[in-house]
């Protein structure tokens, strides 16, 4: 119930964020742009619609985890109202669960806003295609991946530099391939097996994009969206437990 309760107020304080209202905002216009884009561009209409679409909501998504994630924790401690809660009988578990779960209501309302809109543009021009959903579930698992990371810098460091480190994790984990392909051009020694390492080791965010092949009209099987949400999830959990490690480490008395 006190994870709950925090997540509720979590999701109150995010929503009267202006910050949030303008990110959807440009949101919905770069999804409404897109026929427009389509124009002035070379290729099928529809493919680059939809192109334009699903990568907005990717996109804005993640700007939101971002920009909204990495001030929850810091503002606690900056208003010193966190003094007043760890005082009280609420683990620090429960508290950084809160605001991660709050965080995610609001990723979850801003995903559905923008994922009606895009299908009233679909529907409008006679584009609707279902299989669409399976990128936008994936999308979303990818986006309660990176609010987590956001929530962990945000334990222990400042806006700026965890809103830094949160984009530059979540470049890597887009191009965490590279490390494959570097591993193989490397000469022998320890630079090949630090780079298979790191690619076990960090997040792969590409493996939850199927946007390209949604586009393009390859069919993405449900066991591979099972599969792909399972990774995104395992991954979540592990990083909410080391931002909570991290958290029980911090002194605030």
């Amino acid at each position: 119930m006190k994870t709950i309760a925090i997540a509720t107020n979590t999701f109150r304080e995010a929503i009267r964020d202006r910050i949030l209202y303008l990110i959807l905002v440009f949101a919905i216009l770069m999804i409404g742009s897109s026929r427009l884009l389509s124009l002035l561009t070379v290729g099928s209409e529809e493919k680059i619609v939809k192109d334009i679409g699903l990568a907005s909501i990717s996109l804005f998504g993640v700007a939101t985890a971002i920009f909204v994630g990495v001030g929850l924790v810091f503002k606690e401690i900056e208003k010193r109202t966190v003094y007043t809660l760890v005082a009280k009988p609420i683990r620090r578990s429960q508290f950084i669960l809160g605001k991660y779960l709050g965080l995610v209501l609001v990723l979850a309302v801003n995903v559905a806003v923008m994922t009606c809109f895009f299908y009233a543009l679909l529907l409008a021009k006679g584009w609707m295609d279902f299989a669409i959903t399976r990128a936008i579930v994936l999308i979303f698992v990818e986006l309660m991946l990176v609010t987590a990371i956001a929530i962990l810098f945000s334990a222990f460091s400042t806006p700026i530099l965890s809103s830094l480190f949160t984009v530059t994790f979540y470049l890597i984990g887009h191009l965490s391939w590279g490390l494959l392909l570097l591993a193989e051009k490397l000469a022998d020694g320890p630079g090949p097996a630090i780079c298979r390492a790191l690619y076990r080791i960090l997040p792969n965010l590409d493996a939850l994009n199927v946007k390209g092949m949604v586009v393009q009209g390859v069919e993405v099987p449900m066991t591979q969206v099972f599969y792909a949400s399972l990774y995104g999830v395992s991954c979540t959990t592990i990083v909410l437990g080391l931002a909570v490690l991290v958290f029980r480490k911090r002194d605030f008395l």
